[in-house]
């Protein structure tokens, strides 16, 4: 079945459509009003506000305006709360909307969470610029942030340090580490984005940590947010690109390795040990999830703990045991899932009896995932559902109540799949008897 909505909103890319809803601040360059607002349309009913200021034209972007003169202003959202997106600031001066004195932002603060209505904050300033680094005052996030978005515009790149294309342009001289007047590389943008003064500056501990790239609408620069992407995550929780009013997410996926049983059929031998071109099945299975980018890749043992540890020694996975294997494969799963790091946005289950399955295929799943956020993916083969199966961070609660011997099937009923269609044929093997290994042997000798 094809999905009705074939690319994500920009609120849902970020994750902010949840419950509670949430506080959210804006900072950095690159069209940071244009997204705030954009967001703010797809949450609407919502509040917008800033704890800088505002040009005074932007005000035409919301559907409401309350300028606050004094604090009984405030009272006038009572009436219009639920009018799609109010923008509430302080007094118009020299074309800007001034923010509001920090009491009105407290009570606003309140007003959303007692009302359930999203609260957006445009938290500093950036002239229009591309790029920036931060001032030293600013930005200006209060504490209560649940997520800070740091926007950056990559058309910037390639142009001249200087301040006609950089807001701040000393300061990002200074953290960029090139002089001004060079040329601005993607590398000095990451180093910007990912220093303590620049783009991680005041952000509040428990706030999730979100880059919004921005103005990438050439293939070149598309393929650059990719690797930017790549370097900016280990200190961001999620990256989004923002191509041609297309976001698509990008955070980490993880591999869950399932090697918890005993394998009883195989006798003395256990499954997960089993030749396959000179390496064993868990050995293989693991290398091919780290092929695919994918971290951290987690092995769960249970009966032959010891054995897989040994079989997997020297190569980066991390390994879990599950003293409770017996109880059957939602036993692992749980452990698996435990075992995630906290920002991880989806899992790739992967079974340690079918080391034919490819990085190519765990790279799809991710990628349609970075697209659609689909809480379950999986490969469609000859009309029949295959391994491996990505799960969204969204199910993991579900998942974390899976009993007995069942996989994450139990929970479809909850979280329908989205197949992608996929002609590997040999997905559909999995190795549960000696006649199922003769045969995957058979397969790969008539392949190659």
């Amino acid at each position: 079945m094809k999905n009705k909505q074939k690319f994500l909103s920009l609120a849902k890319a970020l994750r902010l459509a949840s419950i509670p809803p949430p506080h959210v601040a804006f900072v950095g360059a690159g069209g940071k009003t244009t997204a705030m607002f954009n967001v703010a349309h797809d949450l609407a009913p919502c509040i917008v506000t800033t704890t800088t200021h505002l040009g005074i034209w932007q005000a035409e972007l919301a559907d409401q305006h309350i300028i606050i003169h004094k604090e009984e202003d405030l009272n006038q959202l009572k009436r219009i709360a639920f009018s799609g997106i109010i923008l509430v600031t302080g007094e118009a001066k020299n074309k800007r909307l001034c923010s509001l004195p920090d009491k009105s932002l407290t009570w606003l603060k309140d007003f959303s969470s007692y009302h359930s209505l999203p609260l957006l904050i445009e938290a500093d300033g950036a002239r229009q610029k591309s790029l920036k680094a931060p001032k030293e005052y600013e930005p200006l996030i209060p504490d209560f942030i649940d997520a800070v978005i740091t926007v950056a515009g990559l058309s910037g790149i390639g142009k001249c340090l200087n301040n006609k294309t950089i807001y701040n342009a000393e300061e990002f001289s200074k953290l960029a580490k090139i002089k001004e007047g060079e040329k601005i590389t993607p590398k000095a943008i990451i180093k910007v984005l990912l220093h303590e003064k620049g783009g991680l500056k005041n952000i509040p501990l428990k706030a999730r940590k979100i880059t919004l790239l921005t103005q990438a609408n050439t293939s070149e620069l598309k393929a650059t947010s990719r690797k930017i992407t790549r370097s900016l995550l280990p200190k961001f929780d999620a990256v989004i690109t923002y191509e041609n009013s297309r976001p698509q997410n990008f955070e980490s996926s993880s591999a869950i390795i399932l090697a918890g049983g005993k394998s009883s059929r195989f006798g003395e031998e256990s499954k997960q040990l089993l030749d396959y071109q000179g390496k064993s099945f868990i050995r293989t299975v693991a290398e091919k999830a780290i092929q695919a980018n994918l971290s951290p890749v987690i092995v769960v043992t249970g009966a032959e703990h010891e054995k897989i540890k040994s079989a997997i020694e020297g190569i980066d996975v991390e390994i879990i045991h599950n003293p409770e294997w017996e109880e059957g494969q939602s036993s692992s799963i749980r452990a698996g899932i435990k075992a995630l790091p906290k920002n991880t946005g989806s899992a790739i289950f992967l079974l340690a009896d079918q080391p034919q399955v490819t990085p190519t295929i765990m790279r799809a799943l991710a990628e349609e995932h970075s697209r659609t956020l689909h809480p379950v993916i999986a490969p469609m083969v000859e009309d029949r559902r295959a391994n491996p199966v990505l799960f969204d961070r969204i199910t993991f609660p579900a998942l974390l109540k899976l009993k007995g011997d069942i996989g994450g099937r139990g929970i479809f009923s909850n979280f329908s799949p989205k197949y992608i269609l996929w002609l590997d044929s040999a997905l559909l093997l999995d190795v549960d008897s000696p006649e199922d290994y003769e045969n995957l042997l058979k397969t790969h000798k008539n392949i190659d």
